[in-house]
């Protein structure tokens, strides 16, 4: 199974508290707050696309769309 690519992070401001658990948690330090304590990303490229953010978030404001991997079958066997 491929590692996942990140096509987009996207976070909703209107749903966002400020809670900073994305923040936090963040394995590669991609999130931070900005002036009005509402989370944004940014630094993109370094995201490994692991959905901790989406994951943990309390209010379901963030979410993450990884690539479609071409190939990539669950055979399983």
């Amino acid at each position: 199974m491929a590692k996942p690519v990140l096509k987009e992070l996207l976070i909703d401001r209107n749903w966002c508290k400020g809670c900073r658990i994305c923040v936090h948690f963040c394995p590669k330090e991609v999130l931070d707050l900005d002036g009005e304590d509402k989370a944004i990303v940014s630094r993109p490229r370094d995201c490994t696309a692991c959905g901790l953010c989406a994951l943990l978030c309390p209010d379901l404001a963030i979410t993450v769309v990884i690539e479609e991997q071409k190939g990539d079958t669950d055979a399983g066997v």
